[in-house]
């Protein structure tokens, strides 16, 4: 008996410690004396002139990324930072004028976050340095083969602008009747949202405010920084491999072989902000492809393939660059999907068998049967503002026939059947992806875009366009499931800043109406500045739109296409990714941090490892940063790569204006051998 009441007086003890902490750390309290404005409030006029302004800036950055080597880091972050930014100045001075109205709040902060990645995400999913440019006659010319007329499409303004309008919505409507589901029954972790959110409540605590002030100032002297560098550049890069970013740092024979740094601000930026386990995977993935395999297959040259071969041709050097790379790429995305699924399928089931027993998914910690005083407070106002389910349905099901008569217009190659297969399967895919993403805060977009490539494509067959018409529908399939996962994250990040999951969804297909006209305008901007997009060696190469092209071309053809050895070769990768990466689950996350990705290490045996030095500099800066002064790292080290990044991908508009006007720049900056060096002068004293 007096051990019981001793057990009883201990646990009363441990559950008043634990109130009081959870006091402590509870974020709502810190905000409970504030009102929380209606939903119709939460959406104002200057949110969305600042989301139009940020959303352009941030096209800019993706469309560069998408355009040079494919790697676009998240940029929820910037997006949030410079929201509250430009609000403050906007609200400090219309106080200081006396025209202030309404205080800025975290939920308005969240629409701007909201929209601004919904409209640059589109340059992603919208496929311009991927599926949609891989339909055009200069990525057809370098792949090959089936370059006919009915197999190409080249990029016009008006039917891009069309297309996005028509499928960019589908995915929205799809998931809104699952929010409930996802964010407070399962109660999926969505990592980039629950972080957003974070950043975002901490901004408006009169703490978070004081370094969010220092951290702009930081953005804006890197972002200064950036910009002028990218303009001094300018001045020495006259001709082919001229400049800065073709300078030989290890050498000449190193810089033939794509290992040089290139003074890419933009590439150290996203270094750190990658993980250093990506940035180390592509340094391995280049020492792989361009220190190993490729000097001993061009040394078989005559042997596998003709000597005579154009460099460009996939029948040669391209074959096994291109393909070995699609191997690896497939190989990880088979595995993830396969990964995913299942622990999606697991955790519903789970979920269904146990609903009654307060069962939770098999990731974290098991929660309370009380819920905190934030989780009710966050529950309560986001089941308030209910989004109608009819509205959902007729949403999906008025925009999937406007679609479906739509699309066979712009692409005719695409039958309307073909269509509504996948949008029959479209709402199941869009919810494993919102939900998978919600696990592992990993979006297979583009997995379930190379899904449709192959199954469209070999449905429709050679001769009746099926590689246009499996790049059409990838494109489909990706902008439907991209912009539900994108939508769920959102839902989790305004659940956690107390916005409405109206405001949310309102915000969201803004931002994506945004988007639809932006990203084809600043694609349009870069095609016309810069004659050779697309083509390897360029500042622009695209490099993933030859690499969709040739996935569309082996699904209606087969291996005909391949070189001698490739096939085999792009076996042993494959299903080396795959090993991989079921080594990496089976011995853990302690040892798997060691591990490379499969996935990044494919990305340079195309392109090169000039940027994954880049990448690797910015993480070397970072850890040295770590090891000074870990908490300013971690304060500034988000701020100081948004400004390289931002800086950088702005120049790209008032370069690709002078290239439109035809200013080119007055010097060509060339390094030679000495040998080559005393041609030239032999040649010009002659």
């Amino acid at each position: 008996m007096d051990r019981s009441n001793s057990v009883n007086r201990n646990r009363k003890k441990n559950d008043d410690t634990q109130s009081e902490g959870e006091a402590m750390e509870s974020v709502e309290r810190i905000f409970e004396s504030k009102e929380v404005p209606p939903w119709q409030k939460q959406l104002t006029l200057r949110a969305f002139c600042v989301s139009f302004i940020l959303g352009i800036l941030f096209t800019f950055i993706v469309m560069k990324l998408s355009l040079t080597t494919g790697i676009i880091p998240s940029l929820n972050v910037s997006a949030g930072l410079l929201g509250f930014f430009f609000v403050k100045i906007w609200t400090r001075l219309l106080e200081k004028s006396g025209f202030l109205k309404q205080p800025f709040t975290r939920q308005e902060n969240t629409v701007i976050q909201t929209c601004v990645v919904a409209s640059s995400g589109i340059a992603f999913s919208g496929g311009f340095g991927s599926y949609l440019f891989a339909m055009s006659e200069v990525a057809a010319k370098q792949s090959t083969e089936a370059n006919n007329a009915f197999n190409i499409k080249n990029p016009s303004l008006g039917w891009m602008i069309g297309f996005l309008f028509v499928v960019s919505f589908l995915g929205l409507f799809s998931v809104v009747p699952l929010r409930k589901i996802m964010i407070v029954d399962f109660k999926l972790t969505y990592p980039s949202g629950t972080a957003t959110a974070h950043l975002i409540n901490s901004f408006h605590t009169p703490q978070g405010a004081k370094l969010a002030k220092k951290q702009v100032k930081t953005l804006a002297k890197f972002f200064s920084f950036s910009f002028l560098w990218g303009f001094f550049q300018w001045f020495f890069i006259a001709g082919d491999d001229c400049g800065f970013a073709s300078f030989p740092t290890f050498g000449l024979k190193a810089y033939e072989n794509k290992f040089y740094f290139d003074f890419s601000a933009t590439y150290v930026g996203v270094g750190m902000i990658c993980p250093y386990l990506i940035n180390i995977s592509l340094l391995l993935g280049s020492i792989l492809s361009w220190g190993i395999m490729w000097p001993l297959i061009q040394e078989r040259k005559g042997h596998w393939f003709p000597a005579d071969q154009s460099p460009s041709s996939l029948h040669g050097l391209q074959g096994y660059k291109v393909f070995i790379a699609i191997a690896m790429i497939l190989g990880d995305g088979l595995y993830n999907f396969c990964k995913v699924f299942g622990r999606t399928l697991y955790g519903l089931y789970l979920q269904f068998r146990n609903k009654n027993e307060g069962a939770v998914l098999p990731v974290g910690a098991p929660t309370e049967p009380s819920m905190s005083f934030d989780d009710q407070r966050r529950t309560e106002l986001f089941l308030k503002d209910q989004i109608p389910t009819w509205l959902s349905i007729v949403g999906y099901f008025g925009i999937a026939i406007i679609s479906t008569i739509t699309l066979p217009h712009i692409f005719p190659q695409l039958k309307w059947y073909h269509i509504v297969v996948i949008y029959i399967f479209a709402p199941v895919l869009a919810f494993c992806n919102a939900y998978g993403c919600g696990l592992t805060d990993w979006s297979l977009a583009s997995t379930y875009g190379k899904l449709a490539i192959f199954t469209i494509g070999a449905w429709a067959g050679l001769s009746h366009g099926g590689v246009l018409a499996g790049l059409a529908a990838c494109g489909v399939m990706m902008n439907i499931v991209s912009t539900a996962s994108d939508l769920t994250q959102d839902f989790k990040t305004g659940y956690m800043t107390l916005a409405s999951p109206r405001s949310m969804f309102v915000s969201q297909i803004i931002g994506t109406a945004m988007g639809c006209l932006i990203s084809p305008c600043v694609f349009w901007l870069f095609y016309k500045a810069f004659p050779d997009l697309g083509t390897q060696g360029s500042a622009y190469p695209a490099p993933y739109a030859l690499v969709y092209r040739n996935m569309s071309i082996i699904g209606v053809e087969g291996f005909s296409a391949l070189p001698k050895n490739c096939l085999t070769l792009c076996y042993v990768f494959f299903i080396g990714a795959i090993v991989i990466n079921g080594i990496r689950d089976l011995v853990g996350n302690n040892k798997a941090k060691y591990i490379p990705l499969p996935m990044a290490m494919a990305i340079p045996f195309y392109l090169g490892s000039y940027f994954a030095i880049d990448m690797c500099l910015g993480s070397l800066i970072l850890f040295v940063w770590t090891k000074i002064n870990k908490a300013k790292a971690d304060a500034f080290g988000p701020a100081v790569a948004s400004g390289l990044i931002c800086g950088d991908g702005i120049w790209t508009l008032p370069s690709s204006v002078l290239a439109l006007a035809g200013m080119k720049p007055p010097i060509c900056m060339k390094f030679l051998s000495r040998m080559d060096n005393n041609r030239v002068d032999s040649f010009l004293n002659s």
